[in-house]
């Protein structure tokens, strides 16, 4: 025997015929395209996933939340903020705009929350306090008592509070208005 017999595997067989490729049919044509798209899909389905969190995360961080006025009633009104509350206004006596036959006076007492945290606030609200007196005097005689009907007394406590952020308070913020007491009486 020689040393080729010994290498010869095959038994004979014609190189030719070991080379040939079998065709494939059916799902083993389509499943690697079928793959590729899958795994485009999850690809591009992670991407946007990534970039929304991120976009999320970004905007939540970008600032203090902004107060927004909404109905008190609702169910989804979340945790409401407890605020520090300046009391230093006194009640407030003045006649109405009402002219004619029937005149009104007003009877107002008004509370003034503002940040927890806002230290500055407190004494800006007390060095203030004989101003804010006087704009709440002006503010009431100014009105119709048709104005301060219970049904407008939201607006109108928006109204002062936005009154009070822009011309009075030049730190300190006014997050919520309170009437502890406010009295519409008919005088004749």
């Amino acid at each position: 025997m020689s040393d080729s017999d010994e290498l010869d595997i095959d038994d004979g067989e014609a190189p030719e015929a070991s080379t040939t490729k079998k065709k494939r049919g059916g799902l083993g044509a389509i499943l690697p395209t079928i793959l590729k798209f899958a795994a485009i899909g999850i690809g591009a389905l992670i991407f946007i996933v990534t970039v929304s969190v991120v976009t999320y995360s970004i905007m939540s961080k970008g600032g203090k939340s902004q107060t927004v006025a909404s109905d008190p009633t609702s169910p989804y009104m979340g945790k409401r903020p407890v605020y520090e509350i300046f009391r230093g206004i006194e009640t407030i006596t003045t006649k109405s705009r009402d002219t004619g036959s029937s005149s009104y006076t007003i009877s107002v007492q008004m509370y003034i929350g503002y940040d927890k945290e806002d230290q500055a606030a407190a004494s800006e609200l007390n060095s203030r306090k004989d101003e804010l007196q006087d704009f709440m005097r002006r503010y009431f005689a100014g009105k119709y008592a048709a104005d301060m009907q219970p049904e407008n007394e939201e607006r109108l406590k928006r109204d002062i509070q936005e009154i009070l952020n822009t011309r009075f308070l030049d730190t300190a913020r006014a997050r919520i208005i309170l009437f502890p007491k406010f009295d519409i009486m008919e005088t004749y």
